[in-house]
């Protein structure tokens, strides 16, 4: 069963509504232990005190922030916990505004949350969840989170709501250092009409559901090859396409979209068919 790694509670206006908060994801991929390169060992990571010039266990070590050069204060979970801020315990709503919002500086994402409702607030929580989700708005509110004040949006997913932390405005770089000559290049009518025509040809409906890890299956069959004594072929690189060759490019790309989107209708089809097959077959017996 899922364990909450946080508690409170929603509040906007004179409303407060208990809530659960749960990790929305989790970290997928390959593990990888770091070796002694002259022995192949595992190498260990050990927390070492200077002062007493030993090893020490984890459970010995208390957290303390730098006051002065050399001087440090313990902070412990109570303290922590004393700080006299609303969001310690509480999700503060800010405002609500248009989900599909222009403001760039909202969708830097850190992490995502879910949130499940307290039985006593239950009833306020859907309420909470259907205004949002009929009227098209995302909540803007503030949290405290891993000893830090958060910027959050809170929306309805699926038949709950997801808290996704955001970035804080001076957190987001500028664009300034990099080199961005939008205002330099020239585009032909035909190119962008030949974009625009591959755009459409590559245009469908986003279900997450059909894509998987492609770079954790292929690393696994590369690290298989190395555990079987085989030496792994080396990848060829993709050239960037030639400035000169752009339309050329375009319109190959047109054409490809066009007879893979027709090959995926026909595969489509046939298993269709495939399907449909036994029950035509139940069908004539009974």
């Amino acid at each position: 069963m899922a364990r909450s790694m946080w508690r409170g509670a929603i509040q906007f206006g004179l409303v407060t509504i208990p809530v659960k908060l749960y990790l929305a994801t989790e970290q997928g991929g390959i593990g990888f232990n770091l070796l002694h390169a002259s022995c192949l060992n595992r190498i260990q990571m050990k927390v070492y005190c200077p002062y007493h010039d030993e090893v020490i266990p984890r459970s010995e070590t208390v957290r303390g922030y730098e006051w002065s050069k050399g001087k440090y204060v313990v902070v412990t979970e109570e303290d922590v916990d004393s700080v006299p801020l609303k969001t310690m315990r509480a999700i503060e709503i800010e405002m609500f505004v248009n989900a599909t919002r222009d403001n760039q500086g909202t969708q830097f994402v850190k992490q995502a949350y879910y949130l499940e409702p307290e039985q006593i607030g239950a009833k306020a929580f859907f309420l909470l969840k259907s205004v949002l989700h009929e009227q098209g708005k995302s909540a803007i509110c503030k949290i405290v989170l891993k000893d830090r004040e958060q910027l959050a949006a809170l929306n309805p997913f699926s038949n709950t709501m997801l808290l996704t932390t955001l970035h804080w405005p001076d957190e987001v770089r500028a664009l300034d250092e990099l080199n961005l000559p939008e205002d330099q290049i020239e585009i032909k009518p035909s190119e962008k009409k030949m974009a625009e025509q591959l755009v459409a040809s590559m245009t469908g409906d986003f279900s997450a559901d059909e894509y998987h890890d492609d770079y954790r299956q292929a690393l696994m069959a590369v690290i298989e090859r190395k555990v079987a004594g085989e030496k792994p072929e080396p990848m060829t690189r993709t050239e960037p396409t030639n400035i000169t060759d752009l339309m050329a490019a375009l319109e190959a790309s047109v054409a490809a979209a066009r007879q893979d989107r027709k090959t995926a209708k026909a595969d489509a089809t046939v298993a269709e068919a495939e399907a449909e097959a036994p029950r035509r077959r139940r069908r004539k017996t009974a």
